[in-house]
């Protein structure tokens, strides 16, 4: 029995259903995250969400897949990936 764990070659996928709900896949770790802003690095580089309210619903390690609630105002990346490593997982993880 084989299992994929390579998540550089996850795809990377973001769903927003109105601004109330948020679905992100290819995520590989987040950085850091508060009611205001979730900051994620994916397959595609670091996001940015900002909003009020945010809660991450769900956190599949697994998958990669995040699920944000609360009301999204902007989705950016960051074009400077130097915070890219010892994001919140690699911390809880040893990573």
């Amino acid at each position: 029995m084989a299992y994929d764990t390579d998540f550089s070659a996850a795809s990377h996928r973001v769903t927003l259903e109105g601004r109330g709900r948020l679905v992100v896949s290819g995520v590989e770790d987040v950085d850091r995250f508060d009611e205001n802003e979730i900051v994620m690095n994916t397959a595609e580089g670091a996001l940015v969400v900002t909003g009020e309210n945010l809660h991450i619903d769900k956190l599949s390690l697994d998958g990669g897949e995040l699920h944000v609630d609360g009301r999204v105002d902007a989705l950016s990346y960051e074009d400077d990936a130097s915070g890219a490593r010892g994001g919140l997982l690699s911390r809880l993880f040893g990573g």
